[in-house]
């Protein structure tokens, strides 16, 4: 007979999240200091998306493998916990490695390496977190949970955005000869390395996942069926794998013949590849084959359930605005409101730190929003209608940075985009964790946050080219979009209700 598990209290969800409190400083630093270090390495504007798309790119190899591989891990470490703290750890040596990037020959690409590596660590730890709350509270606590990690997320982007600019408050100095990263930088990634393995440590001692027979004795449900995606697979034409082989050839004649950015390579490679896997694992389905990664994988992405598609439209927009902003406001905000493109200069430092006291307001508003503002908002309007009113605000700030030139001014935008974050990281999550199957929970996770990488790589590959053939050197225009996205995002959100 199946049991409920247990109800938990405030300590017991501290403990569940407070890792996500360490991975946060690390995606903050990252989000907000790569593209001054890759531009005080020498890179132009032109050169950031190339440089950032590592990010995407490594998220999307990376999160439904990691979700596949830690639904099926039950060893005396636990299920999802090997995989925090190896992620953690190799992420800890990349934040260490990357300041001393210009010690190095080829000093940029050796930092974009280090950004494949560490934004890699940073999703083996993360994406099993996401699946964590869902095994560890019952359905009645979703919400309260991902609104406890949604508080860690945004406490530990303050500390991580405002890290550098309180140590130049205290006196480290915060300009460095061309070519050379800024103590505060460095420092910076030092003190992340050493938050991020304390966090996640933490997280790792002091929580105990469930035995699997638990787990069984918890199910209120039939187990997953692991053929299911077989069949799934079988039924499937070869139609749909020759499409994205198509659209990928396309792309890439498209590059030479419309004289398109060299990014747009990338996509197209990826469209040929997904299309080639989609086509092995319907070949093996067919041939029979027993279920495995690849089959897995392909197979559940394409039986996803109704609600998790109507959420996906939403995630794509929603997050295709988040990366335009950590691409673009630095540069958004060092040339328009600071009058500076020069990475050595005064201005342009002091405009890049004023970026990361911006990020952490947008963080620290999304900390407190998680816990007081969202579940009034749920019990008030219901979960769907909170999220896209929460969009709707984040879109409001945006617009604020395409018109505003005040950097005082700007803390306001920053408001809107802050509830707006706070509501991306809990709300879809909330809604998914109570309407999937639990057993198959990390490998759902990992294909929906396909739905955060795709938009991501998108805007690394099209935007430049965008940009450079509409508005070359107004990165201001970035700012536009990113709204439209959010207001696009508000809308799919009501298409969600009639799912539920």
């Amino acid at each position: 007979m199946a049991t409920q598990k247990p109800t938990l209290g405030a300590g017991a969800l501290f403990n569940i999240s407070f890792g996500f409190f360490g991975i946060q400083i690390g995606f903050a630093l990252q989000n907000a200091n790569m593209s001054r270090l890759f531009q005080t390495l020498g890179a132009s504007m032109d050169d950031l998306p190339a440089l950032w798309v590592a990010a995407p790119l490594t998220g999307l190899i990376v999160q439904p493998i990691i979700g596949y591989l830690s639904d099926n891990t039950w060893n005396r470490f636990g299920r999802r916990r090997p995989y925090f703290m190896t992620g953690a750890i190799l992420a800890a040596l990349a934040l260490f490695v990357m300041p001393l990037s210009p010690a190095f020959g080829a000093p940029l690409m050796f930092a974009a390496a280090m950004l494949w590596v560490l934004d890699a660590s940073l999703n083996i730890s993360m994406e099993p977190f996401r699946a964590f709350v869902g095994d560890m509270l019952r359905t009645d606590q979703h919400s309260a949970g991902y609104a406890v990690q949604t508080a860690f997320i945004g406490a530990g982007a303050v500390v991580g955005s405002i890290f550098p600019a309180f140590l130049e408050w205290i006196g480290v100095a915060n300009v460095a000869p061309a070519g050379e990263l800024p103590d505060t930088v460095k420092w910076s990634f030092w003190f992340g390395a050493a938050a991020l393995l304390f966090a996640v440590s933490w997280t790792v001692l002091t929580v105990r996942e469930y035995s699997p027979e638990q787990m069984a004795g918890f199910a209120s449900e039939a187990p997953a069926d692991p053929v299911q995606p077989i069949r799934l697979l079988a039924e499937k034409s070869f139609a749909s794998s020759g499409f994205w082989i198509a659209l990928g050839l396309g792309v890439i004649a498209g590059v030479s013949a419309l004289s398109l950015e060299k990014e747009m390579f990338l996509l197209g490679g990826l469209l040929i590849a997904y299309g080639l896997l989609s086509m092995t694992a319907i070949t093996m389905a067919r041939q029979g084959r027993e279920a495995n990664i690849l089959s897995s994988i392909i197979g559940d992405f394409a039986g996803m359930p109704a609600v998790m598609k109507r959420l996906a439209l939403v995630q794509f927009f929603s997050w295709s605005a988040l990366f335009i902003m950590w691409i673009n406001t630095t540069p958004v905000v060092t040339q328009y409101v600071y009058g500076s493109t020069d990475p050595t200069s005064t201005a342009y430092n002091a405009g890049a730190n004023w970026v990361n006291v911006l990020f952490t307001v947008y963080n620290g508003v999304a900390a407190v929003a998680a816990l007081a503002l969202l579940p009034l908002l749920s019990r008030t309007i219901g979960q769907v209608w909170t999220h896209s009113l929460c969009l709707t605000l984040g879109a409001a700030g945006f617009l604020m940075f395409f018109v505003v030139r005040d950097a005082q001014a700007l803390l306001l935008a920053e408001i809107g985009i802050g509830i707006a974050w706070a509501s991306i990281l809990a709300m879809p999550y909330a809604i998914l964790a109570s309407n999937l199957p639990q057993a198959k929970l990390g490998i759902y996770m990992g294909l929906f946050n396909v739905f955060i990488v795709v938009p991501q790589l998108l805007v690394a590959t099209v935007m430049g080219t965008a940009m450079n053939l509409f508005f070359p050197g107004e990165p201001i225009w970035t700012m536009l979009f990113a709204a439209a996205c959010w207001l696009i995002a508000a809308v799919a959100m009501v298409r969600v209700k009639s799912a539920l």
